[in-house]
């Protein structure tokens, strides 16, 4: 499946299962979360989000069944991102990541991780760098798909991998007015998903698979908003 919706919380709850089967789960608990709130313990970095386990998952396991362990990876919005120890956890040697937040130089592995300061949309790195480039809940933030996907078709190798989770619902819902982490915030609609398809087919990005659009309830409640979140794969051309 190229594009895949999340269904129901259970498969959130069923994806935190297996991480945690598989010793993968870096995602911050509810309760130490809770407890920095009122300052009933130390404030720290802040892993993950209990909510992304589907698709840390989903992604996990793509890139397991198709990359091999010493190609080199790149995340994108990595400041807190779980994905980054999860390939790194999974044996692979050349993971990278990048965000605009100078706080992630304080990630997990940072020892064995390429973690950079910087704007994914102008990548500090060389064309071809990349056999996969990841991206969890973060292209909905400030989104330009054409600067994306031109950029993804610069530092993907040819056959390399594009795979993004987003915030989603078939039908349009308004988010005017809404800025997080000083960005506008975009709820993907099946139109806008269809948009970006078209750009980043400019781009020699394609799906590698079937389509599915379909959510049959929102799973997600967030800011009086009720939707879901999909995952996506797109192929640059080899």
């Amino acid at each position: 499946m190229t594009l895949e919706i999340l269904q129901s919380r259970s498969q959130i709850l069923a994806g935190r299962r297996e991480l945690r089967r598989r010793g993968l789960s870096f995602a911050t608990a509810p309760w130490r979360t809770w407890l920095t709130r009122f300052r009933l313990a130390p404030r720290a970095l802040r892993i993950g989000d209990q909510l992304k386990s589907w698709d840390v998952l989903k992604t996990a396991e793509f890139i397991e069944a198709r990359v091999p362990k010493d190609a080199p990876l790149l995340d994108i919005g990595a400041f807190g991102s779980e994905l980054p120890p999860v390939l790194h956890r999974l044996g692979y040697t050349r993971v990278s990541a990048i965000d605009l937040n100078p706080g992630i130089a304080a990630m997990p592995f940072a020892d064995a991780i390429d973690y950079r300061v910087g704007n994914f949309l102008r990548a500090p790195y060389a064309d071809g760098s990349f056999a996969a480039v990841t991206s969890i809940s973060v292209i909905e933030h400030g989104f330009d798909g054409a600067t994306l996907a031109r950029e993804l078709q610069r530092v993907l190798r040819p056959g390399g991998y594009f795979i993004a989770s987003f915030d989603y619902w078939p039908d349009k819902i308004s988010t005017a007015g809404i800025r997080m982490f000083d960005m506008s915030w975009t709820i993907f609609s099946r139109d806008d998903v269809a948009q970006f398809l078209r750009v980043a087919a400019a781009h020699g990005l394609t799906p590698c698979g079937p389509l599915q659009f379909d959510a049959p309830s929102p799973a997600i409640f967030y800011a009086e908003r009720r939707y879901t979140f999909a995952w996506l794969v797109l192929q640059r051309a080899g």
